[in-house]
C-alpha cells in the first residue's frame, strides 16, 4: 500500500484514496504521512455500511452511535475527507 501511495504521488496526484476505510486506518495514517501536503479520502465502502446496519437490526448496538463512531475513528486515522453510504443519515441526524 505504501508502495501504491508513493506512486501515486509520483505521478501527480491530487488526492489519496483509502478504500476500505475502516479495515485500513493504518494505511490511512500511513498515507497521511507520506503524502503530507495532499488530502486523504476515506472511502467506507457499501460492505460497511451494510456490516453496521446489519449489527444495528440484530441489536449489538445503536446503529447512530456506531456510525458516528466508525467515522471518527476513519478521521482519528488522518483522513480529511470520508465518504459514506451514512451521508443522508448522518445529515438527518445533525440536523435534529
Amino acid at each position: 500500500a505504501r508502495r501504491a501511495i508513493v506512486r501515486d504521488i509520483n505521478e501527480g496526484a491530487d488526492i489519496i484514496m483509502v478504500k476500505p476505510a475502516s479495515q485500513y486506518l493504518d494505511i490511512i495514517s500511513d498515507a497521511k504521512d507520506i503524502g503530507k501536503d495532499l488530502p486523504v479520502a476515506a472511502y467506507q465502502v457499501s460492505g460497511e455500511y451494510a456490516m453496521i446496519c446489519a449489527a444495528a437490526k440484530a441489536g449489538v448496538f445503536d446503529l447512530k452511535t456506531m456510525a458516528f463512531e466508525a467515522t471518527e475513528g476513519i478521521l482519528r486515522a488522518g483522513a480529511s475527507i470520508v465518504v459514506s453510504y451514512f451521508t443522508p443519515e448522518f445529515l438527518d441526524w445533525l440536523e435534529n
